[in-house]
Order: structure tokens, then sequence, then C-alpha cells
């Protein structure tokens, strides 16, 4: 079953699409998840740049405090998932440069 397939995932794909600044983002991020959840997902994403930058997954743990499980599952979904991490990271890359 795909996930987004509800009525409640159709509408938080829309919902998140329909940010449009920083500012918008971070209030419907608060208002959305606890502070643990933002910090895990922050967390993810930045373990997901570091795997990116080919760092060993020790170095990440002392890094990020995040534990090997954790790691170890943002690298399968960089490696076989849905490629989510890997579209956001390029284009947040792209941002730099410009």
């Amino acid at each position: 079953m795909d996930l987004f397939d509800t009525d409640g995932g159709r509408l938080l794909v829309r919902a998140v699409l329909s940010l449009e600044t920083e500012a918008e983002c971070r209030a419907f991020l608060e208002d959305l998840m606890t502070g643990r959840e933002i910090q895990d997902c922050s967390q993810r994403i930045l373990v997901a740049r570091l795997l990116g930058q080919r760092m060993v997954y020790s170095r990440i743990a002392a890094e990020t405090g995040a534990s090997s499980a954790t790691i170890s599952r943002v690298n399968r979904c960089c490696a076989y998932g849905a490629g989510g991490y890997r579209t956001v990271l390029d284009r947040l890359e792209g941002q730099r440069k410009e």
C-alpha cells in the first residue's frame, strides 16, 4: 500500500508543496511534529548528507550522535529508497553553488 494513497497522505503532500518560505515551513513543521520528531528528521537528513560525502559510520555517529542503526537505515534509503534524499540534497547543493 502506498503510504500517500490516502486522503491524509495526499493532503500532507499538497500541504508541503504549498509552503513558500522558510518561515512557513518552520511554522508548519513545528505544528505538525513534536520537538523529538523534528530532531530525528534533522539528524537523518544530516546523516544522508554525510553518507553522500562518503564519510564512515563511526565519524557520522561522532558528528551527529546518530546510532549505527539510524545510519544504516538512512544508508539503505539512500541506496534503495525512492530517491527523496538525493533529490533534496542535490537541489540544496545546487543552491549553495549559485
